[in-house]
């Protein structure tokens, strides 16, 4: 049984020392042991107070971005391996979810109709989609950084296979005059549609009317099998599980993909609007 909470002291000892109860980041106390690195160490590259420092390995303590990004930096680390819970926490309650079920999936299939997939989206293309929602400016920051957090998943060592089927218009579509911020973000693309574990595919100009003008969707594959989908819509998106729901998206998906350009053509498109941009 899980004893009561306590706050855990590694200021400057070092923190093998520490009893790893079940109240503690063993990701973070972990790392900064094999960095050999104290809190003191940490609070002094960071530039933070020594007992701020120290407090970052109790749970619910997380530093703000710009300090994660530095400790993660610092000890070799990645953000998400340090803070595990981080994407969740910065979600909205309705999303979380969904980030569970896309952390344990084998394998997505996601169609986009109005933007890039959130898992090849830039940091600047997700503030974006974000900015005129009527966020804070750490608002905007948070859901950014969470959406980006996310990637992870297809760079990891047995991480999803990741297809995205996305209508071409999304790579024409202004991004409130900023061109750098499109040739960015479609240059990404490329790169990520060049990664083992992902496929883009792009439904060209030239289709009319075909299914997916009905709007985005990603299914998942769990390990046990199991399946579950995630469709969008302007209030908050719907998980679904039912059967009789996931057979009508494998039916729409499977149209849309028909319509799309194999993924050879289709990084050579990508590759087009990405100097088209520029």
């Amino acid at each position: 049984m899980m004893g009561p909470a306590h706050s855990v002291d590694i200021g400057s000892i070092d923190v093998k020392d520490v009893q790893l109860g079940d109240d503690v980041n063993h990701g973070l106390i972990r790392a900064m042991t094999e960095a050999g690195e104290t809190a003191e160490s940490l609070a002094g590259q960071v530039g933070v107070d020594p007992k701020t420092a120290q407090r970052w390995v109790n749970p619910g303590r997380i530093p703000h971005p710009r300090h994660r990004s530095r400790v993660a930096d610092i000890l070799g680390q990645d953000v998400e391996d340090l803070w595990p819970d981080l994407p969740k926490r910065r979600q909205p309650v309705w999303f979380r979810p969904w980030v569970e079920i896309e952390r344990e999936a084998v394998a997505l299939r996601a169609f986009q109709l109005a933007w890039i997939p959130g898992l090849l989206q830039t940091e600047a293309y997700a503030r974006a989609t974000v900015e005129g929602e009527g966020l804070s400016p750490d608002e905007v920051n948070e859901m950014a950084a969470a959406r980006i957090a996310r990637h992870a998943i297809l760079r990891r060592h047995g991480g999803p296979l990741y297809v995205a089927v996305i209508d071409e218009a999304v790579l024409r579509r202004d991004a409130y005059g900023d061109r750098a911020l499109m040739a960015e973000q479609v240059a990404y693309l490329v790169e990520c549609a060049q990664l083992p574990s992902v496929q883009v595919h792009i439904v060209p100009s030239e289709v009319g009317m075909y299914p997916g003008l009905g709007g985005a969707f990603t299914i998942a594959e769990l390990p046990d099998g199991a399946r579950a989908a995630y469709v969008d819509s302007q209030a908050a998106a719907q998980i679904i599980d039912q059967p009789s729901e996931l057979v009508t998206l494998d039916r729409r998906w499977e149209r849309i993909r028909g319509e799309a350009l194999p993924r050879g053509r289709s990084l050579d498109l990508l590759r087009e609007a990405a100097r088209a941009w520029t």
